[in-house]
């Protein structure tokens, strides 16, 4: 037991100081020693001799320890159990640097651990850096970009401006262009009007000079002959196209018409034309009654003309109409008369047949004949005097072929022009209009 306190005394010695101290310190002493050797290491352990385990105990007298013999075998035994002692605390000792390597290979571990995760903390701090960097590298190209954008705005928003100014110059100007190009064309429909009966007046003189027996010479001399209307002059042998002289007999009031003698077997007394814009169809009632214009171009043959020839016999109406692009159609009605003036020339008709449209486009049954000056329309907003010209409105209807004349690329979108609608729409004015009339029995 001595024994064993002096080992755990040097144990302590040793754990304390370390291998190389704890070595030295016992080579000084000059106590046995043991040594085990573990792997790379060495490990050193020192046993205290008898006699100063012995002097160290307390509990053994003096006088017994100098009296009493030093005894072999006791020593022996007392050395075998120390041994025994050393071999057990060695053996603990071999569990505790097992325990400790192994201890010592987790920490490695860990530590190998703690400088991977490091790395791929450095790594992706590295990334998020690089990242950052790149986020403000696109944050600053955005707003270059932004401001870059801007300025264009800017820029295209002060063309516009510029363009929108000039748009408004072009459009006066062009207007101003339209009004002159208006002018010059009434004014070179007038010179080629004027031209034509030159050159008909020269062509008549030079035909009277040729043969003057001729029948056809009371056409060109516009001599007194009167018919009733052109079907009964076309009857009479007069078949060339022109200005005849017409009397009604119930009146003997003379008109001067205009003669188809051609379209579909001729025999076509002519009660209005358009084909320039040469006369002007805004008129009052009293000028509609009695006609006006020229039947050598533009002209109404007059209300009170037409409502007594057509209450004589039965009449068949036929409309003649011209677009701008070249194209042609008709309506023809099978029966057609004007009622007197103080049913307010209403007009009548049946049978609608033609390449005009299906459906009439003067409004049926038959309407009241309206003027600038008389309203006789079904609508309070008097049509004669927002889409002009005398017409049979009804509620300012589908058709007005005498409204205002418009020459090309100006008779669209126009809801005051010549107008026939079941045709050429509501917005479409036409180049060139014909009502004739001719007994149902030519």
């Amino acid at each position: 037991m001595q024994l064993a306190a002096c080992f755990f005394l040097g144990c302590g010695i040793f754990l304390a100081s370390g291998y190389n101290s704890f070595s030295k310190s016992m080579e000084t002493i000059g106590k046995k020693q043991y040594q085990v050797q573990h792997g790379s290491c060495s490990y050193t352990f020192l046993l205290p001799e008898a006699d100063n385990c012995r002097s160290s105990t307390p509990y053994v007298s003096n006088a017994v320890q100098r009296d009493a013999p030093l005894d072999y075998d006791d020593s022996v035994q007392r050395l075998q159990l120390l041994e025994n002692i050393m071999e057990n605390n060695t053996q603990w000792l071999m569990k505790v640097l097992n325990q400790t390597t192994r201890l010592e290979l987790q920490l490695l571990e860990h530590s190998l651990s703690t400088n991977k995760l490091e790395k791929q903390i450095s790594d992706q701090t590295n990334e998020i850096t690089k990242l950052q960097e790149k986020n403000s590298f696109l944050e600053k190209r955005v707003l270059e970009m932004e401001d870059k954008h801007m300025l264009q705005l800017k820029s295209i928003k002060d063309e516009k401006d510029q363009l929108q100014v000039l748009v408004t110059r072009q459009n006066s100007i062009i207007e101003e262009l339209e009004k002159q190009l208006v002018t010059a064309t009434v004014n070179n429909s007038v010179l080629q009007k004027q031209q034509h009966d030159l050159m008909e007046t020269v062509h008549s003189l030079l035909t009277m000079i040729s043969t003057p027996n001729s029948k056809n010479n009371f056409i060109a001399k516009e001599e007194q002959i009167s018919f009733k209307d052109c079907a009964e002059a076309f009857k009479s042998g007069l078949t060339a196209n022109g200005i005849y002289t017409l009397t009604v007999s119930s009146t003997a009031q003379e008109k001067k018409a205009y003669c188809d003698m051609e379209t579909a077997g001729g025999g076509w007394t002519v009660i209005q034309k358009r084909e320039d814009g040469s006369v002007d169809f805004h008129r009052t009632w009293k000028e509609y009654k009695m006609g006006f214009g020229d039947p050598a171009g533009e002209y109404w043959l007059g209300n009170e003309f037409v409502s007594q020839l057509t209450n004589q016999k039965r009449y068949v109406l036929k409309i003649q109409l011209k677009d701008w692009e070249g194209n042609e159609a008709y309506s023809l009605y099978d029966h057609f008369s004007l009622a007197s003036e103080e049913q307010k020339y209403r007009i009548y008709l049946k049978g609608l047949t033609g390449t005009a449209g299906k459906i009439s486009s003067i409004s049926q049954p038959g309407n009241d004949f309206s003027t600038k000056d008389a309203d006789n329309d079904k609508c309070i907003c008097k049509c004669s005097q927002m889409l002009t010209g005398g017409w049979w409105f009804d509620a300012c209807g589908p058709s007005n072929l005498n409204g205002m004349y418009y020459p090309l690329r100006q008779n669209n979108n126009k809801f005051n022009g010549i107008k026939w609608y079941y045709w050429k729409g509501s917005g479409y004015s036409l180049k060139a209009t014909t009502m004739m009339i001719r007994p149902a029995d030519f």
